[in-house]
């Protein structure tokens, strides 16, 4: 990911890229090929210049790793990340956005959302992260039925917030990598729930239609349509 690109974006945008990539050094990963022409895109969005640029690993554990930037001219930036696991570990989909607009942030949520419930596991240790408190939090879509009480959606207000979601995202990394690695294949009945919930998951978040307006306005329907199903939330085979 080409460093003036990154230095360009909200500074919260920046360390949370860097955040997650480090995190992801300890699961061994492997690059992921992407359709070649959805790695570095540019594209106009209301004659402003838009830029996106993704990166891809993958694991025994998880078979997609994503991180996507983006920026539209001086007035809007997005971190998207999304940790599809293989189905057959019974894990968590970790999810991370952040919206950042001429005002500030104005969304940033991060949630290890269940695949048939979150694991014993996963339940003590979440619980037995020190509760934080944000001035403004926000709601959920309705569609955001995937998303775990531990979901974490806010609207940071200065910079001491900006670093409360940053460290609880860290928490939740930290959590998700080590339960990861210490997380057996199951058997083929559980493969099967693990896949039908990790579809629903997938097609839930295709329901956010704010993404697929600003990709049909730059790109096209036919293309948004396809950086929907390839890209940002493919459905596992």
């Amino acid at each position: 990911m080409s460093e003036s690109f990154k230095a360009s974006l909200h500074p919260l945008i920046t360390g949370l890229s860097d955040l997650i990539i480090e995190s992801w050094q300890s699961l061994s990963p492997e690059p992921y090929n992407l359709p070649e022409d959805f790695g570095y895109i540019e594209g106009k969005l209301e004659g402003e210049r838009l830029l996106i640029e993704n990166r891809c690993f993958q694991n025994n554990q998880f078979r997609k790793m994503h991180l996507e930037l983006a920026k539209v001219g001086t007035g809007l930036d997005i971190l998207h990340c999304v940790m599809f696991p293989n189905v057959e570990y019974h894990l968590p989909m970790f999810g991370c956005d952040i919206v950042s607009g001429k005002g500030g942030i104005s969304a940033a949520i991060v949630d290890l959302s269940p695949i048939n419930g979150l694991s014993q596991a996963y339940v003590k240790e979440l619980s037995g992260l020190k509760p934080v408190e944000f001035s403004q939090p926000r709601e959920l879509p309705e569609w955001g039925n995937i998303f775990s009480p531990y979901c974490l959606f806010v609207r940071p207000v200065n910079a001491w917030e900006e670093q409360l979601f940053l460290q609880r995202v860290a928490d939740y990394l930290k959590i998700h990598c080590y339960q990861s690695l210490n997380t057996s294949a199951g058997n083929q009945s559980q493969t099967e729930l693990n896949r039908a919930s990790q579809q629903y998951y997938c097609s839930q978040q295709q329901e956010n239609d704010k993404t697929r307006r600003i990709l049909d306005k730059a790109f096209g329907e036919q293309w948004a349509q396809r950086y929907m199903n390839m890209v940002l939330f493919d459905l596992p085979t």
